[in-house]
């Protein structure tokens, strides 16, 4: 088990190596309520688990559990939160998270609630408000104060979006982001070419969101649901470091799907469906979950 000291510092050494470019791994959590995930996923070596809050019904306590189970076993719990929601980020990392995963972010005006949520932690109010629009701090100790309470506080934003590209690069100019995640689901509705991640359209915008984010020395990937792995690999290939890889959702319907099915058909007791949902068929536009 790592030390309270190690723990207490996931968050920065993934703030590091996002900003140096290294590559870091981890997948997204549905099910937070299984008690040896949390150890199994750390002997598997994985760096960070992106907690799912936006999709999921579960409460805050629910996320607290999973956050600090996580944490303690030595990987960096990231929560997404249900919305780009300034009171929502607080309460995650009050929770135990050391990080924040925003869904559909868009605007400038977005991030600098965020970062005032999640980089200027306990500061709030009229205090809060006179730093942000003057950089005026209550005094010369407060600014190392805050900057040391939020060291291991991570602030992923994700880009979703047309306008989210659109607007990208104002957005990373407010500063205190340390990676940005395409959801390619909605990102390729929004670019007019539902599902379709290898059309020139997706990709042409997903090398704007990485060639913005390397210049700005922020972390980036795009969440790979499911499919193939040359396609993941030509993400990181063009830049992506943040590599959230499936969840655990996927990996369950997968297992069932390529094994117990096939099993099953092979003996003669039934067949795999031909109408499988997305990820594991073809897009039809029913999906097994909402990016």
């Amino acid at each position: 088990m790592p030390s309270l000291k190690e723990v207490n510092t996931l968050g920065g050494e993934l703030r590091q190596a996002l900003a140096s470019g290294r590559r870091v791994y981890g997948i997204c959590i549905e099910g937070f309520g299984q008690p040896r995930w949390p150890a199994l996923f750390a002997q598997l070596g994985l760096d960070f688990v992106f907690l799912d809050n936006e999709h999921t019904p579960l409460g805050r306590e629910a996320c607290a559990w999973a956050a600090q189970a996580y944490a303690a076993h030595g990987t960096a719990p990231l929560l997404r939160i249900p919305e780009p929601s300034s009171p929502h980020a607080a309460m995650a990392l009050d929770s135990g998270a050391h990080g924040v995963i925003v869904p559909y972010v868009e605007s400038a005006d977005e991030v600098r609630e965020l970062v005032s949520a999640v980089k200027y932690r306990p500061l709030k109010g009229a205090a809060l408000r006179t730093v942000l629009a003057k950089g005026e701090f209550p005094s010369p100790d407060t600014a190392p104060y805050l900057e040391n309470f939020n060291a291991d506080s991570v602030l992923i934003i994700m880009v979703e979006s047309a306008a989210g590209v659109a607007n990208l690069a104002d957005m990373l100019s407010i500063g205190g982001v340390d990676g940005v995640l395409v959801g390619p689901h909605d990102f390729s509705v929004s670019h007019g070419v539902p599902e379709d991640f290898d059309h020139p359209t997706f990709e042409w915008a997903v090398r704007q969101v990485i060639s913005l984010c390397r210049e700005n020395g922020v972390g980036v990937g795009v969440h790979h649901i499911a499919g193939s792995l040359e396609r993941e690999r030509r993400w990181i290939e063009w830049g992506c470091n943040f590599i959230v890889h499936k969840s655990d959702t996927v990996f369950i319907a997968e297992g069932i799907c390529n094994e117990l099915l096939t099993l099953r058909q092979s003996l003669g007791d039934g067949s795999v469906p031909d109408n499988l949902p997305w990820p594991l068929g073809p897009p039809r536009g029913r999906s097994l979950r909402r990016w």
